[in-house]
């Protein structure tokens, strides 16, 4: 199905306040947002607008039930300065999988990329050409019909809006394994990116920070034992010169840099397993010296080289140095911005002509 997206152009950009040697985080947007509207059983009228406030009612459902979804993808330009998109189809089926998990209309995977290159192409000048920086794209949707009551919305928006972003970390980062709070239990909601998931881990990231950690580690429900992501992304062990990675066991995010790291990683010719992992088998690997190091992956943090872990009262050093992740790294973000030949064929060009 083809879909005809309408397109209003602000009259002044706000392009020329932003310094991209010093993008503040999470606080600068672009132009413009792709909006369409669910009403009837059907998603109408695709539009591309200036970025405003949308009038919500105070009844909206999604204020009172939490049917809010979202993704978070990342536009870079190729050395002739066209966009490119990192495997947006593999968002496209995520963000559905969280929408049927939430009692959420899908969105046609046709209408998620088209909006998104629609927007990209608009917005492509946003793109930083800094290394290491990108254009953050933010597809969500929430159940906005006025009721109160306990059921399905019948009434949505899905939309995309942008962000400029700098690098995340720079450096080792600190974890927290949390003992206490938890995540995600079986049959909940942990395999969608679910607002409410996020809302869950804001206490607990808050206290691991207090006590100078950079995220909290996060344990299973029932015995607080087995790893199982982090909070801004998944994770992997390097021991004994093969890696390791919490299974999809229910209450992981399906990670798409994940899957990305996971196939580079054995294309470079290493042993990469998906399995249980105790927090118990880590601090052996610590304390024997098979421990080599550790990585975070996600789309906003891309690699997290981290350092040490926090145990209750103890520190499970990792490692100062992480060669592989930096390779891993520097191979991936290589790819995104055209400088390495993408044999894996994850790379989108957004080719639209500006309007």
């Amino acid at each position: 199905m083809s879909y005809t997206i309408s397109i209003t152009k602000t009259e002044k950009s706000k392009i020329d306040a932003l310094d991209f040697d010093n993008i503040p985080l999470g606080t600068t947007f672009t132009d413009h947002m792709f909006i369409c509207d669910y009403e009837n059983g059907a998603w109408l009228n695709p539009r591309i607008e200036p970025l405003r406030l949308i009038p919500t009612h105070p009844a909206a459902m999604a204020l009172h039930y939490g049917q809010a979804i979202f993704e978070g993808m990342k536009a870079y330009k190729n050395p002739e300065g066209t966009p490119l998109l990192f495997r947006p189809e593999k968002n496209a089926s995520r963000f559905n999988k969280s929408a049927e998990r939430m009692g959420m209309p899908k969105v046609p995977e046709e209408l998620f990329i088209e909006g998104l290159k629609e927007l990209v192409a608009i917005e492509r000048n946003w793109i930083p050409p800094q290394q290491g920086s990108a254009l953050y794209l933010r597809p969500f949707m929430y159940a906005d019909e006025a009721f109160i009551g306990m059921r399905a919305a019948t009434k949505y928006k899905f939309i995309i809006m942008a962000s400029p972003a700098g690098p995340f970390f720079s450096k080792h980062i600190k974890l927290w394994a949390e003992k206490r709070f938890i995540r995600a239990a079986e049959g909940g909601t942990g395999e969608a990116k679910a607002a409410g998931n996020y809302a869950a881990a804001i206490r607990p990231t808050e206290l691991a920070k207090a006590k100078g950690y950079d995220q909290v580690l996060w344990l299973d429900a029932a015995e607080h034992k087995y790893i199982q992501e982090v909070g801004t992304m998944n994770i992997f062990f390097k021991v004994n010169g093969a890696f390791i990675t919490p299974e999809l066991d229910g209450s992981v995010l399906h990670g798409i840099t994940r899957a990305s790291v996971i196939e580079l990683l054995r294309d470079m010719g290493y042993e990469v397993t998906e399995r249980k992992i105790t927090i118990d088998e880590i601090r052996e690997a610590s304390h024997n010296g098979s421990l080599e190091e550790a990585f975070g992956t996600g789309t906003a943090v891309g690699i997290a080289y981290i350092k040490e872990i926090g145990l209750e009262n103890e520190t499970i050093h990792v490692s100062d140095e992480s060669p592989v992740a930096v390779k891993v790294n520097d191979t991936l973000n290589a790819i995104k911005i055209g400088k390495l030949k993408d044999k894996f064929g994850w790379m989108t060009k957004v080719e639209r002509e500006l309007v």
